[in-house]
C-alpha cells in the first residue's frame, strides 16, 4: 500500500485564509481520487485530540493523521532550520511552502519524494505587505525547496514565470490551480437568508483577509468618487493583520461609513448567497498567485473588476473588467471608474456574466488533485 502524507496544518492556522480552503478541497480530492493500493494520511502540528478530531470529520476517508511533537509556530521553525523528524518520510505533499525538506535520495530510497507548493512571489515583489517575520520565513524555506524539493506546484504560470527570477527549479515545477468549493452553495431559502443578513437590492461586494495586500483601501477610496453613485460596500474576509481600519480609511478619504459593512468570516452558503446577488465584484488585491474569488464569482455568473496582476489575468483569461494600473495614487478613481461603466452598462454586465460562467468550467478540485497523483507517479 502507498501511502501520500498531505501537510494539512493549514487548517488550524489562526487564518487559514485562501491557502486553508486550497487545503481542504485539494486533500478530499486526494481521497477520493486516490489510485488501487494507495490512500491518503494527514500530518499536523501538536494539536488537541479535539482539533484532530476536527479535521477528520472536515477530511472524510483520511487513513490517518500524523500529529508531530511541536506547536504549529516551533514547527515551522524546526522545518525552517532542517530539524525534520518522522514527518518527512515517506510521498509527502505539502500544500504550501510549510514542509519537511531535506536532503533525500529518491533513487536510493523508493518512496520517499516531497513535493511543495508556492502559492505566490509575494515575499520578493511586495515584502512590504506582509509581516517581516512571514518573509523571512518563506525566503528560507523557498531557499530549502530549492535544494531539497523533488517538485514545486504553482497555481499559475505568472507565479512560475516570476519565481524563475529567484530561483533556478528547473523542470521541477508544475502548475496546478484551484477550483471552487462543492460547499459554496447557495441556502435552502435565499430570498429568506438575504432578508435575514439586510443585504441591499444592489451593492459592491469585495472577499479576502483584511490586509494590507488585498487593496481594500483603494476600494474604500473608490467610494468618494462620484461614478460608484451611493453604492454600498460589502466586505467578506476575517481580520488579518496590520491593523487594516476600515472606519479610518472611509473617513480619510471622506466616504459616509454608513455605505460600509464589514461582515467578518461568513459561511460557505452565506458566501454563495452574498456572491450571487451582488451588483458587481471587485478584487482589488495588489498581488496575487491564483485569485480563487475571482472564480468563485465566475461560478455564479457576477461580474468581476480586478487588477492587472499577471495571475489574476491569467485566471480571468478574458471574462473579466481588468483595471489597467498607473500610478498607486490613480489606482482608486480607476477602480470607480470601472464601477461605474459595469454598473451603468448592462450589455457589459451580461457580456462578463455569461464569459464568468464559462471560464468556471475551466476549474475543477478533481482535475488539480489528478494532477497531483500524476506528479508523484511522474517523481
Amino acid at each position: 500500500m502507498a501511502t501520500l502524507r498531505v501537510i494539512v496544518d493549514q487548517l488550524v492556522a489562526p487564518v487559514p485564509g485562501g491557502i486553508g480552503r486550497y487545503t481542504l478541497e485539494l486533500t478530499k480530492q486526494l481521497i477520493a481520487t486516490a489510485p488501487r493500493n494507495c490512500d491518503v494520511e494527514g500530518i499536523v502540528s501538536a494539536i488537541s485530540n479535539e482539533k484532530a478530531e476536527e479535521i477528520e470529520t472536515r477530511l472524510p476517508g483520511l487513513a490517518g493523521l500524523h500529529r508531530a511533537t511541536l506547536p504549529r509556530r516551533e514547527l515551522a521553525a524546526a522545518w525552517q532550520h532542517g530539524v525534520i523528524g518522522s514527518s518527512g518520510s515517506g510521498m509527502v505533499h505539502a500544500t504550501s511552502l510549510l514542509a519537511p525538506l531535506r536532503k533525500h535520495d529518491r533513487r536510493a530510497d523508493l518512496g520517499t519524494q516531497t513535493a511543495v507548493t508556492i502559492h505566490d512571489v509575494v515575499p520578493w515583489t511586495h515584502p512590504q505587505t506582509l509581516t517581516p517575520r512571514g518573509v523571512t520565513w518563506h525566503k528560507a524555506m523557498a531557499k530549502r525547496a530549492a535544494r531539497y524539493a523533488d517538485a514545486i506546484v504553482v497555481p499559475t504560470h505568472a507565479v512560475a514565470e516570476d519565481l524563475s527570477k529567484y530561483f533556478n527549479f528547473g523542470d521541477r515545477v508544475r502548475v496546478i490551480g484551484g477550483a471552487v468549493s462543492e460547499l459554496l452553495r447557495l441556502p435552502a431559502e435565499p430570498s429568506a437568508r438575504a432578508a435575514e443578513l439586510d443585504l441591499p437590492a444592489q451593492y459592491i461586494l469585495a472577499v479576502g483577509t483584511l490586509e494590507p495586500r488585498k487593496g481594500l483601501s483603494a476600494l474604500i477610496q473608490a467610494l468618494a468618487h462620484p461614478a460608484t453613485g451611493d453604492l454600498p460596500l460589502l466586505i467578506a474576509g476575517p481580520d488579518g493583520w496590520g491593523e487594516f481600519d476600515v472606519a479610518s480609511v472611509a473617513a480619510a478619504a471622506g466616504v459616509d461609513a454608513s455605505r460600509i459593512r464589514v461582515l467578518g468570516f461568513v459561511s460557505d452558503s452565506d458566501l454563495a448567497l452574498l456572491v450571487d446577488r451582488a451588483t458587481v465584484f471587485v478584487y482589488p488585491s495588489l498581488a496575487e498567485g491564483f485569485g480563487l474569488p475571482l472564480v468563485e464569482a465566475f461560478n455564479f455568473g457576477t461580474p468581476v473588476i480586478h487588477a492587472d496582476v499577471p495571475a489574476l489575468v491569467e485566471v480571468a483569461a478574458g471574462s473579466t473588467f481588468v483595471v489597467t494600473r498607473t500610478t498607486a495614487d490613480a489606482y482608486a478613481g480607476q477602480l470607480a471608474e470601472a464601477i461605474g461603466a459595469v454598473v451603468t452598462d448592462s450589455s457589459l454586465r451580461t457580456r462578463l456574466s455569461i464569459s464568468g460562467l464559462d471560464r468556471a468550467r475551466a476549474f475543477s478540485w478533481r482535475d488539480s488533485a489528478d494532477k497531483v497523483w500524476q506528479l508523484h507517479a511522474d517523481l
